[in-house]
């Protein structure tokens, strides 16, 4: 009898330890960087200058800007004139404080 509770109790925990041995990396293989972490930290210094991008480079660059908001900005650079501010992206129907604060970072005016 003791020999069958010792071995349902050890069975499992050797097992077990076989397993996971065997799935463990082999540790002298040097683990890479995956290449959307280095695609996310070269996009992210990347600044939109707002008065020179176009309406496909806003609506890559800039998150929750689509084509019609990216032609919406672009439309009224061309009829006001240069943005002398970030801010002044709030003028623009669509874009309200949340989605400026999102993309703040990225943008820039010159």
């Amino acid at each position: 009898m003791r020999n069958t509770v010792l071995s349902y109790l050890f069975l499992p925990l050797f097992t077990g330890l076989s397993f996971s041995l065997s799935a463990a990396p082999a540790s002298n293989v040097p683990l890479a960087e995956p290449p959307a972490l280095v695609s996310q930290a070269q996009t992210s210094s990347t600044r939109v200058n707002l008065n020179q991008a176009d309406a496909p480079t806003l609506q890559r660059e800039l998150n929750g800007i689509g084509k019609a908001k990216a032609e919406a900005i672009v439309a009224y650079r061309e009829a006001n004139g240069p943005f002398a501010s970030v801010d002044e992206m709030l003028e623009i129907k669509g874009i309200g404080n949340a989605l400026l604060e999102r993309n703040r970072d990225k943008l820039m005016v010159e």
